[in-house]
């Protein structure tokens, strides 16, 4: 059986992701780092459809925490053969001038250094020369890698270009040991957050949609579905990629 550990997968495109993989055969390993009843929930929700999952806390940025998420992981489920990088979270926002140091620092430490850290934990329990069967990782980016976030999000924007290429770089470094590494560039997904901000935003939305040739926003599933697909052996020939799921979003 096949043992997928996803980082922040308690809401959101994770817990999607989560109860996806679960469905189609995957024990999951549901990471959080605060919302404990939440990833409950969702392990609720895979058993109940059959499936195999554990809950574990953990905070990406801490490599101790990191650890134990795949220690717990394996005694509980298996050996880890996936991994989604999901867990992220947003910076200070503004322009640079007014930009918080320390909460841009903490955004870089989950959203940079916890994927960096958790394909250590990952590829030494994966990788052929660590005698493992080789596996795959999905990182999970965003659009605003492409666009820049100019004005409002730059921090985060910076953060998800840095993890395209460490997704390039490693995707290359662990072809060899039977890893396959690839990219999720999500465009406007309609996360719970997202939801409240276009309420409380209301012409946010439409300027969005706007550039957006499929003329809707995403929902949840399609991004897990095509994170799904790269984990699964029908892209076993695909690694270092980097897919826009955005609709075909035209960035400024």
């Amino acid at each position: 059986m096949s043992v997928l550990v996803v980082t922040g997968g308690s809401r959101g495109i994770g817990a999607e992701i989560c109860r996806l993989a679960g469905s189609r055969g995957w024990s999951v390993c549901v990471n959080f780092a605060t919302a404990a009843d939440a990833a409950a929930a969702v392990v609720q929700d895979i058993e109940r459809a059959g499936g195999r999952a554990v809950s574990v806390q953990g905070d990406v940025a801490n490599e101790a925490d990191v650890e134990k998420v795949f220690e717990e992981a394996t005694d509980r489920l298996g050996p880890v053969t996936g991994l989604v990088n999901n867990a992220g979270i947003m910076g200070s926002g503004g322009p640079v001038d007014e930009l918080d140091r320390e909460k841009t620092r903490r955004m870089f430490d989950v959203n940079l250094l916890g994927p960096f850290l958790c394909c250590k934990a990952a590829i030494r329990r994966m990788a052929k020369r660590h005698g493992g069967q080789g596996g795959g990782i999905v990182n999970i980016s965003s659009g605003a890698a492409r666009h820049g976030g100019v004005g409002s999000y730059i921090d985060f924007a910076a953060s998800k270009a840095a993890l395209d290429a460490f997704t390039s770089a490693v995707a290359k470094e662990q072809a060899p040991e039977g890893i396959r590494v690839n990219c999720i560039r999500p465009g406007l997904i309609m996360t719970e957050g997202n939801q409240q901000w276009a309420a409380d935003h209301p012409d946010w939305l439409p300027s969005i949609l706007e550039r957006t040739p499929i003329g809707r926003a995403g929902e949840l599933r399609d991004t897990a579905t095509a994170t799904l697909w790269l984990l699964s052996d029908e892209a076993q020939f695909v690694t270092g990629a980097i897919l826009d799921v955005s609709g075909g979003f035209a960035t400024p």
